[in-house]
């Protein structure tokens, strides 16, 4: 009989004898919940502070060097000499539908392709300096996109969908891990060439907190984010700031948990730690003249020093600790979409030409810089355009949009240089050797970051969505 109170077992300690030890298990889960949940208060009391990474990261910070029109691979890092033998003559197999039907036959390259570096890797004389770095590239010649109009894919390319109100991947990285500045945001574009098309819903936060969007940074204005400069004293707007917060406290405790105002809250301490942080950061005053040359901001093309000026930038936001970072291609001087430069249905010679000088010095500069650095292992750059082109013409001397198969490159952050992955056929229009996708391009960038592209989630509208959506490989082979 278990009349006596004292000789009962109580369900903790039947579970703590009990099937080898089985409660302690269950404790220990409990346990783990509890420490997770301290630690999901503790990310949105500061929701940009650094989080730690699912395993050893080989790159702390990533830039982005968006080529926003569609780079043409068989012009620049995917060299074709079926095309100079066949030029002219009809497309061998079926031509899919393009964006403007305007479809003739064979184009040869206008320029000319050499092997450089120890590895000998192919490199167009469009880019006579990235050429000099070839041995730090890794160049997927595999890349596919599943759409073909520049809106969607690049909604596609920066977020894992073709359509508006998903996450960019500068907002991914920056919830998945934080942020090392305390100063800055996480995710900054710089936007001297304004938005590609389809907006700034490429660098959007989507369904995650405000705090994780993108910072637009300008530094061709007076002040490269708008209302930088103080309006006020800084105790004044100390008075403001906290006034402000203690009425979101309170409507807090009204709401529950509401991150809506969280992220209110964080964003105004952030831009108040921006108004000093960001005028440092672009005034470049302190840099050496022959810094700035090796980042072409002596060049007679305005295009190339503003490009440059990014490319520094870009190497002082690592420095701070700013987690990813967007440069943005500076407009066509013959007045194509802004937002969309590498864009030649016609005029491929010259349009080609000019964006490569606009792009050429300043990237090699920003690699040789973060070496000399010591930043180059820690950080990882990704060059991409939405797109290639298509192997035959589009009128008399442009290419048309190719989503089928074409090229992008990393270089840093743990990638093997001096290497290509992945084919496209002979004419370079379809990728038919190690096909790779987007998804497989910010798996592979998550995991340089020591981030589980499967593991980073986020609950919306009832299902769990990630960057890479349900798909994504690591593609190892380019990893050291």
């Amino acid at each position: 009989m278990w009349n006596d109170a004292r000789a009962r077992l109580s369900r903790r300690h039947l579970l703590t004898q009990a099937s080898n030890g089985f409660g302690f298990a269950a404790l220990s889960g409990l346990m783990a919940d509890a420490t997770r949940a301290e630690e999901s208060v503790a990310h949105r009391a500061n929701p940009l502070a650094a989080k730690p990474a699912d395993f050893p990261a080989k790159a702390k910070s990533v830039i982005f060097l968006f080529m926003s029109g569609g780079v043409s691979s068989v012009d620049t890092f995917d060299p074709k000499p079926r095309l100079a033998r066949d030029h002219g003559k009809p497309m061998p197999v079926p031509v899919r539908p393009t964006m403007f039907n305007s479809n003739g036959n064979i184009k040869a390259s206008p320029w000319t392709f050499s092997r450089y570096g120890e590895s000998g890797l192919p490199v167009s004389e469009l880019f006579p300096n990235v050429a000099q770095c070839a041995d730090d590239l890794a160049v997927v010649r595999s890349m596919t996109s599943i759409a073909n109009e520049h809106a969607q894919a690049n909604y596609f390319i920066h977020t894992g969908f073709s359509l508006a109100g998903h996450p960019s991947a500068g907002a991914w990285t920056a919830y998945g891990l934080g942020c090392e500045s305390k100063e800055l945001p996480g995710f900054v574009v710089l936007a001297s060439g304004g938005s590609p098309l389809g907006g700034i819903n490429n660098y959007g936060n989507g369904y995650l907190p405000s705090v994780y969007h993108a910072s637009m940074l300008d530094p061709t204005q007076p002040e490269p984010l708008s209302n930088v400069v103080p309006r006020e004293s800084d105790r004044r707007q100390r008075l403001r700031l906290n006034f402000v917060e203690r009425l979101d406290r309170q409507h807090l405790k009204t709401l529950g948990r509401a991150e809506q105002v969280e992220s209110a809250i964080r964003n105004y301490e952030t831009a108040y730690r921006m108004q000093s942080a960001v005028p440092e950061l672009v005034d470049i005053g302190g840099e050496t003249q022959a810094t700035r040359a090796l980042y072409g901001m002596d060049s007679p093309v305005n295009a190339t020093r503003e490009y440059g000026r990014q490319c520094l930038l870009a190497r002082r936001l690592v420095e701070r600790g700013v987690r990813f970072i967007e440069l943005t291609c500076l407009p066509h001087a013959n007045g194509n979409i802004p937002g969309n430069p590498w864009d030649q249905h016609g005029g491929l010679k010259a349009g080609h030409e000019e964006m490569a000088r606009q792009v050429d010095q300043p990237i090699a500069g920003l690699i040789r810089d973060l070496k000399q650095r010591g930043l180059f292992e820690e950080t990882l750059i990704v060059w991409a355009g939405e797109f290639g082109r298509t192997p035959f013409a589009q009128g008399t001397d442009g290419r048309d949009h190719n989503p089928f198969g074409f090229s992008v490159w990393l270089a840093g952050g743990g990638v093997r240089g001096g290497v290509t992955y992945g084919a496209t056929d002979d004419l370079g229009y379809h990728a038919v050797e190690n096909k790779s996708t987007v998804y497989d391009l910010w798996a592979t960038v998550l995991h340089q970051l020591g981030v589980d592209h499967e593991a980073l989630t986020y609950r919306h509208g009832g299902r769990d969505f990630r960057l890479t959506d349900v798909h994504g490989n690591v593609l190892h082979d380019i990893l050291v």
